[in-house]
């Protein structure tokens, strides 16, 4: 019997300095680009730290609604939405608000949903963007970091509901954690 592979250990990919500078950053670019204020619609779950801090660093008036995804449906790339906004978005300047942009399909078809309901302006704000990974072409205005192609954890990036707690963000081997979701706990956690 051979010992079980190790997993190779996780790697601080941005920390809470830079996330807290990133924020900031942005904060401050869509406070200049809507003086007169904003709705930024929050993909749930991952953007929700992401967004609870970004709004703070916000000095207009900020509107927040949120609408949910599901996963994808194997072999398709479709997604659909399962939990919907709330409020109307004619005519008003909106931002969706991501946690990470990959291959770009999810966010196209959320902006397009949005863009059917006759908003005045639609951007995309991510605070990740793996550009490498992407398939379709998605123009985002606002962007935290661009990553390379990494599995990443952390500020509301998880893996199967987990690590979303982290403060930063980290580059994780995602065959580990297929094999053990636990594979990085005592890493992550244990201090």
């Amino acid at each position: 019997m051979t010992p079980a592979a190790v997993a190779p250990p996780p790697r601080p990919l941005i920390g809470p300095d830079e996330l807290r500078a990133a924020v900031a950053r942005l904060g401050a670019e869509l406070s200049r680009a809507y003086p007169m204020g904003v709705l930024l619609i929050g993909v749930l779950k991952g953007s929700v730290p992401f967004l609870a801090d970004l709004i703070r660093a916000i000095d207009t008036d900020v509107a927040v609604d949120f609408l949910a995804i599901s996963a994808y449906t194997e072999g398709t790339g479709r997604v659909r939405i399962v939990k919907d906004l709330e409020g109307d978005i004619w005519d008003r300047d909106v931002v969706l608000v991501e946690d990470i942009v990959d291959t770009g399909l999810t966010a196209t078809y959320v902006l397009g949903e949005l863009r059917r309901r006759g908003p005045r302006s639609v951007e995309v704000c991510t605070l990740l963007d793996k550009a490498v990974r992407r398939l379709v072409p998605v123009s985002i205005r606002f962007v935290g970091f661009e990553i390379g192609d990494e599995f990443v954890v952390g500020y509301g990036m998880d893996f199967g509901e987990r690590f979303r707690n982290l403060e930063c963000i980290m580059a994780a081997d995602v065959h580990a954690l297929r094999a053990d979701p636990n594979a990085y706990f005592d890493a992550l956690y244990t201090r």
